[in-house]
């Protein structure tokens, strides 16, 4: 495998599953941090910030730092703060997402007539939220959501993701949002932006292949697929646009690397 200068690392499946630690995710980046090779992690998980993270991995025996962490909030955050400063949000989401919006100065109220409805995941999340965020996009808002993930890998299995609660409104609204996280290019460009390396020195690592891989495809960058979540070395053999890379997990990615 190619000796890459900079890594982009998803979480959820690939660094851990839930409260569960997969292996070799720390031994990977230990050798990342023992080589000075820089990474992040690029998470479409709306509800933490950075610091939450961090403290998750720490967790594991993991060593990361907030400035390496690019969530699907922060870039949801910045999109909507590139495109209208004063904007007014009406959110459905937790403490991840609404810390990113507030710390881009943006407004957050509980009303149906805002320039924007946002959904991020949020476990709480109940009818009178979802009746908020339909008639806030009815009577005009953009609708924004975080990320489409339909599911999410825990330890008790897959969860409904993101993806299944945006759907509720677009069912209702026939409204299809625009999606920040991967596999969309408004995250991997905020990642970009933050590692600044050329593409062709860069890798997205990840298990989930329609989000972590098809991110690093759209964004024209390699792939490193691992069979530790979502997607099997079997559904992956089904796909029409193959992984640079796919490998049993992560401590058989550091002996390609080592050779």
């Amino acid at each position: 495998m190619k000796q890459y200068k900079g890594y982009l690392i998803d979480l959820d499946g690939t660094m851990y599953k839930g409260a569960d630690e997969i292996d070799g995710a720390k031994q990977f980046i230990d050798y990342l941090n023992q080589h000075d090779i820089p990474h992040l992690y690029v998470t479409n998980n709306s509800t933490k910030v950075p610091e939450d993270v961090v403290k998750k991995l720490a967790g594991f025996g993991i060593e990361a730092k907030p400035e390496e962490v690019v969530t699907s909030a922060l870039a949801t955050a910045h999109y909507i703060k590139q495109e209208n400063a004063q904007a007014s949000i009406y959110v459905i989401g937790e403490g991840g997402l609404r810390q990113a919006l507030l710390n881009q100065g943006l407004t957050l109220i509980d009303d149906t007539h805002v320039d924007y409805v946002v959904v991020g995941l949020d476990t709480k999340v109940d009818y009178d939220k979802f009746s908020q965020g339909t008639l806030g996009v009815r009577n005009g808002a953009k609708f924004i959501s975080t990320n489409q993930d339909i599911s999410i890998p825990n330890e008790r299995g897959f969860l409904p993701g993101n993806g299944a609660i945006t759907s509720v409104i677009t069912t209702s609204t026939k409204v299809q949002p625009t999606f920040i996280g991967k596999p969309q290019p408004i995250i991997m460009d905020m990642a970009m932006d933050v590692i600044n390396l050329p593409k062709e020195e860069v890798a997205m690592v990840g298990d989930l292949y329609e989000t972590d891989i098809m991110s690093g495809i759209n964004a024209g960058i390699d792939t490193i697929h691992v069979q530790t979540g979502v997607t099997s070395k079997e559904e992956l053999a089904e796909k029409d646009q193959q992984p640079t890379y796919t490998f049993k997990d992560l401590n058989e990615v550091i002996k390609d690397l080592e050779g």
